[in-house]
């Protein structure tokens, strides 16, 4: 008797990650929302852009290329947790559009990617920041660089704990 209720409570913990599938579901769903903003955008754009500064295009593109950064993060997020922690994405076996690192994506080397893809987020909104710098305030421009600088920080400090960590497990107790 305790053997099997021993049992039916494993397999309700190993159902539980189920309850993640809807939380990617809407990640994918979001994905559609970011395409959207990015036409919207463009259709934005197209009216002035000949007679766009040269500045005013090259913060278009950085925005652009935030959006097609975030679009990735997001993409990377829903295949490596899907993956991870739900269920093989059986349908992508066959695809031979399957992205080579699909699959092959850790927890520890999610993590370095998402600080990554932060750095470099954080990185084109700093860029973008200065490139018109009437429209920040000095104090705003100040916590962009330290939550930046704290981004950085913090993906190091992640990459060194992985780093020891994967020394450590060489080496053993």
């Amino acid at each position: 008797m305790k053997d099997q209720i021993e049992e039916l409570i494993e397999r309700g913990i190993f159902a539980s990650r189920w309850f993640l599938a809807p939380i990617y579901l809407v990640l994918s769903i979001s994905l559609l929302f970011i395409s959207i903003k990015t036409i919207q955008e463009l259709f934005h754009f197209v009216p002035s852009a000949l007679d766009m500064e040269i500045k005013d295009m090259m913060l278009y593109i950085l925005h652009i290329v935030d959006l097609a950064l975030i679009a990735n993060l997001v993409l990377m997020i829903i295949f490596a947790g899907y993956e991870n922690f739900v269920s093989k994405i059986g349908v992508a076996n066959d695809s031979e559009d399957k992205p080579s690192w699909m699959g092959q994506v850790g927890f520890s080397e999610l993590k370095l990617k998402l600080i990554a893809s932060i750095v470099a987020i954080s990185g084109i909104n700093l860029l973008e920041a200065f490139m018109d710098l009437s429209l920040i305030t000095d104090r705003d421009l100040r916590w962009m660089i330290i939550v930046h600088i704290t981004f950085i920080v913090s993906g190091v400090l992640l990459a060194l704990m992985d780093f020891l960590a994967s020394k450590a497990e060489k080496h053993g107790p």
